[in-house]
């Protein structure tokens, strides 16, 4: 099977496989315990942290363990605005936002606080004018996703950053899609949360993080909890965390070489699909350099993924975590396209290890289904 769907999850790499198995064999105590076990524990989870913040530039304590992606941004936005509703109730994001953020949202809503939506250009940026319009004296949080699952957009935080400078609003970011791929610095951004998680870089699945900058008010989901400072109960994973900071720190450090192949690939597929059948979503140049969301001329994204699959080639439709009604993808309807084009949407990710065979197979394959 070639397997070009990284954007889903991806394989565990060797490295991180072996980090786990070790760390599971050698550090088994629970890092709360007060025994030597227990303090060895400790001390790698806070290694971790210090490592994991490198990447992104924050401060250590800022890192909150999650269970993944989504336990990440639902638990972060759900947090962030009921320790920060005392000074509003009015939450602004996008229509380019992870399924999950629409289920922390639409929990927030039927609570009492309002939600508005910035319009998004024809490229798949959000509108920075329509971001300025909304912002109100009771907006409390701005939550953007850093590039979209289902576009591959990646949208200017760091100009969003500058407009919500010296107003008291949170402004926290889905960086799942980007998280040791694409440059995250917190600070210069003016972040004060994010979401990632270790699935989407060759770490371990239910394995992921939230940081939220020390200072940010924020109140814990659970009474009487006291692992992570009262973010969460349970006891930290902590083969899965050190699996996952070995897999970050390997694409965070190749990053620049991993990105510049990546965006090679994604030219040559662009040069050898036929400009006559296919056509691509959203902004050509500023995207994940892994990412491609195409549409076939008169085809359902579906069908061609399915076509695909029965192939031996495994691509995508759209997110994983969308719901399995028939709506077309919310995004691309924000960017002006109509149900039919949107529902043409099927989507390309590469991984470190996809090679131009597999690439040329599938841009064959793609061919001769689309004939």
């Amino acid at each position: 099977m070639i397997y070009l769907d990284h954007c889903a999850t991806t394989p565990m790499s060797a490295k991180a496989l072996d980090t786990y198995t070790k760390t599971a064999q050698s550090f088994y105590g629970n890092e709360q315990s007060l025994h030597d076990d227990g303090e060895a524990a400790s001390q790698l989870l806070q290694h971790c942290r210090a490592k994991l913040t490198t990447i992104i530039h924050g401060k250590s304590e800022g890192i909150y363990f999650t269970s993944g992606g989504s336990d990440s941004n639902i638990t972060a936005l759900l947090s962030l605005a009921y320790g920060n509703e005392d000074y509003g109730k009015h939450i602004i994001t996008s229509p380019l936002e992870h399924p999950s953020v629409y289920q922390a949202l639409n929990r927030l809503n039927q609570e009492g606080f309002s939600v508005s939506e910035v319009k998004v250009k024809s490229n798949g940026e959000v509108c920075l004018d329509s971001l300025q319009q909304l912002l109100r004296d009771d907006t409390i949080l701005v939550t953007i996703t850093h590039a979209s699952s289902e576009t591959g957009v990646i949208q200017p935080l760091k100009d969003i950053g500058r407009i919500l400078e010296g107003k008291n609003v949170v402004f926290h970011s889905d960086t799942v899609q980007t998280f040791a791929k694409v440059p995250i610095d917190i600070t210069s951004y003016q972040l004060d949360a994010i979401s990632i998680s270790a699935h989407k870089l060759n770490g371990p699945k239910n394995c992921g993080a939230c940081y939220i900058a020390p200072g940010t008010n924020w109140k814990g989901l659970y009474s009487g909890v006291t692992h992570q400072q009262g973010w969460k109960p349970g006891t930290i994973d902590i083969p899965g965390v050190t699996a996952f900071t070995e897999a970050a720190l390997a694409f965070h450090e190749h990053h620049a070489e991993t990105t510049a192949y990546w965006k090679r690939m994604q030219q040559w597929m662009l040069t050898n699909l036929s400009d006559d059948v296919f056509s691509l979503f959203g902004d050509i140049d500023n995207r994940l350099p892994h990412h491609l969301a195409l549409r076939a001329k008169g085809k359902e994204g579906q069908w061609i993924m399915l076509e695909c699959n029965r192939n031996g080639i495994a691509i995508s439709s759209g997110s994983a975590c969308k719901s399995s009604d028939s709506s077309p993808p919310k995004s691309l309807i924000a960017m002006g396209h109509t149900a039919e084009a949107a529902h043409g949407l099927f989507r390309i990710s590469f991984g470190k290890d996809t090679t131009y065979r597999e690439l040329e197979k599938t841009v064959e394959v793609l061919h001769r289904i689309t004939a």
